[in-house]
């Protein structure tokens, strides 16, 4: 299943509870060969400013599941993502 700009997806966080996100972009990385996810909440806090999270994501349609998702762990790879990001959410803007 491939990713739509307005999907929403749901996450567990570390105690199994799940959240609902906004799927914000996905895009690739030439640098690192990996594909992100950039979400947000889709119901944020009035009073909260908006929250984008980025993973690493991989799909995974013959595993019973649609998404494995990844933690961005080093800053050398958060710096090229972030980088790509900010482009996206420049062209985006404009």
């Amino acid at each position: 299943m491939a990713l739509e700009k307005e999907e929403r997806i749901t996450i567990p966080d570390e105690n199994g509870d799940e959240h609902l996100f906004e799927v914000l972009f996905t895009f690739d990385v030439e640098q690192t060969e990996s594909t992100y996810i950039a979400v947000s909440p889709a119901e944020p806090s009035e009073d909260e400013d908006v929250e984008v999270f980025t993973f690493r994501y991989e799909e995974k349609a013959d595993e019973g599941e649609d998404l494995a998702l990844y933690q961005i762990e080093s800053d050398e790879e958060w710096e090229l993502v972030d980088e790509k990001l900010n482009a996206l959410i420049d062209q985006d803007l404009n």
